[in-house]
């Protein structure tokens, strides 16, 4: 079992940076990716970017150049690096880490609230 907090949203100006971050606990020994999804009001949860144990990364193409993802997996922790944030960035953003061999091993963080205001 994995546990999953996560901490750093909060309101910021448009053109603002945040930098989330979400710890893990708990056997990790099979987790392969980490990552962050999104979801805003009325939409559908979304990825907006992930990494492997081996570093391989991927964004969201909304994303793309402003969004940086990194890992400490000695730390068991994944941050997303926020920058040039946009009114439409606002979403409870949700730490996920998983296995890509066993899908039973897929968990989820209870979700952090990020506010980009005009």
């Amino acid at each position: 079992q994995v546990q999953l907090v996560e901490s750093g949203g909060g309101l910021v100006q448009a053109g603002g940076s945040l930098r989330l971050s979400c710890a893990a606990s708990g056997s990790m020994f099979s987790i392969n990716v980490m990552g962050w999804y999104r979801q805003a009001p009325g939409k559908q949860r979304e990825l907006v970017a992930d990494i492997t144990s081996g570093g391989s990364t991927n964004y969201a193409d909304s994303v793309k150049g402003r969004f940086t993802i990194s890992r400490d997996n000695a730390k068991k922790t994944v941050y997303p690096e926020m920058n040039s944030l946009k009114p439409e960035d606002t979403a409870v953003y949700f730490c996920n880490v998983r296995s890509i061999l066993d899908e039973r091993m897929n968990y989820w963080g209870k979700g952090t609230l990020v506010t980009v205001s005009s």
